[in-house]
């Protein structure tokens, strides 16, 4: 059998070393050469002689134009969960793949052991490198799943899990956890950038060839973004992003990537004793129902993906006891806070250069819209003031430098949400003010940050 030549070449430069050195020989950056697989001339002559090239989907490859190409629907297939059913675009669709990521303990195993159980009419395989079977059973039978769709396989070569797929033939397969699968071609440890690009590869040609829907767990740094190469993200079709405290109860599925819905969109589970348990009303959690107004706490309509979310902005302002004021930020862009209390110091005449402002998100929430700007201003000021808010008011809007308020898109959509939850008052932007009153609604439009502090 004929030897497999490695290489290792630079991430830097580019260049290519036969052997791993700490150092690269021709740019002198340090610890950049990754283990990739050595591609022969003879095999690249061929390749590039041959004048038709077989696709994923295991059709011979042409070039054709637009209207030759049928346009018909993508069939998905619904996963048993609404809420992961919302994120990846309406279900499941054949020959996909999807990474999911997220902290340990956050839920990944049990959404897909729970997303397979659900999938009776379909031939499933488990696979997972971390785990024996006996503990993929011993939770499947805790969360009471029903187990009779379920194959379980134990391995972390990706030549022999291939190997039995192919056999098997399953129509949805779960990878738990890409880090811990290799490939015998390459002699670095599990885990490594080449580990990790080359099995993820693998698996997507092979999931691409067979139309086979496949799911894959990946790890996550302390940073928290998918550990291993970047081209990881490139090469799958959807990336999801549990988000949440592993000791609370609810938890948020993100999709940064889609290539078959909608991205950004959001999804809110319940973690229960019997799994993860999707949460219809999302609005409900994020929102604290204070028995009285407080001083410091605001709500807005932010939206995630096609769904509008009711969230409370709390902000505490407090005199500062050190030579520079703190700003602290949860939940919102952490530069955004100085320059929206410059504008309000600018144009509204109110300073807080000698207070310390901390700003907290309800439940975990992250928002990275610029819808923000106009609810965190107006919370900072009611705890500066120590007045409170009416409880029955919503806030959204864009707060630009020049101290004008921009309109946010599908501001109608959002009234909307906060009037089925008994909202009956709102401060908007004036481009977001709806052609059509709505009934038992108070719409208060402004152009300018001066406007919205009078109707306070």
């Amino acid at each position: 059998m004929a030897k497999i030549k490695t290489q290792f070449s630079c991430t830097s430069c580019g260049a290519i070393h036969s052997k791993w050195s700490g150092q690269c020989n021709e740019c002198g950056t340090w610890n950049t050469l990754e283990e990739s697989l050595a591609q022969s001339a003879q095999k690249s002559s061929k390749a590039v002689q041959s004048s038709r090239f077989q696709s994923y989907s295991g059709e011979i490859s042409q070039i054709k134009s637009v209207h030759e190409i049928n346009l018909k629907q993508v069939p998905r297939t619904a996963t048993g969960l609404s809420e992961l059913d919302r994120v990846l675009g309406g279900g499941l669709v054949q020959g996909s793949v999807t990474l999911i990521g997220g902290d340990p303990g956050i839920g990944k195993s049990t959404i897909l052991i729970q997303t397979l159980s659900s999938l009776e009419h379909l031939r499933t395989l488990y696979v997972t490198g971390e785990e024996s079977l006996q503990q993929v059973s011993m939770r499947a039978k805790r969360l009471e799943l029903n187990t009779e769709p379920l194959r379980l396989l134990t391995e972390t070569c990706v030549e022999r899990i291939i190997e039995h797929a192919s056999m098997e033939k399953p129509d949805v397969m779960v990878i738990d956890s890409i880090q811990t699968i290799h490939t015998e071609e390459l002699n670095s440890a599990p885990g490594s950038v080449g580990q990790v690009r080359e099995a993820t590869a693998r698996l997507t040609r092979f999931a691409k060839q067979t139309n086979t829907s496949l799911f894959i767990a990946g790890h996550v740094t302390k940073e928290g973004t998918l550990a291993g190469p970047r081209v990881l993200e490139h090469m799958v079709d959807t990336v999801l992003y549990f988000e949440g405290d592993p000791g609370g109860r609810y938890r948020i599925l993100r999709a940064v990537k889609n290539r078959f819905g909608a991205v950004n969109e959001l999804g809110v589970f319940a973690m229960t004793d019997k799994g993860l348990i999707g949460v219809s009303n999302p609005s409900a959690i994020f929102l604290s129902r204070h028995e009285t107004p407080v001083p410091g706490s605001i709500i807005m309509v932010t939206r995630e993906g096609t769904r509008p979310l009711l969230v409370e902005v709390q902000a505490l302002v407090d005199d500062s006891h050190g030579q520079q004021a703190r700003r602290v930020v949860l939940g919102l862009e952490q530069n955004r806070i100085a320059m929206l209390l410059a504008v309000l110091h600018r144009h509204g005449g109110i300073s807080m250069f000698d207070q310390d402002v901390f700003v907290n998100v309800v439940g975990g929430m992250k928002i990275s819209e610029t819808a923000a700007d106009l609810p965190l201003i107006l919370a900072a000021l009611s705890s500066f003031r120590s007045k409170p808010h009416p409880a029955d008011l919503i806030v959204f809007g864009e707060v630009g430098l020049a101290g004008e308020i921009r309109p946010v898109p599908n501001g109608e959509e959002r009234l909307k949400e906060a009037f089925k939850h008994g909202f009956k008052r709102a401060i908007i932007p004036k481009g977001n003010k709806p052609r059509k009153k709505i009934p038992g609604m108070k719409i208060m439009s402004a152009q300018r940050l001066e406007e919205a502090l009078q109707f306070l």
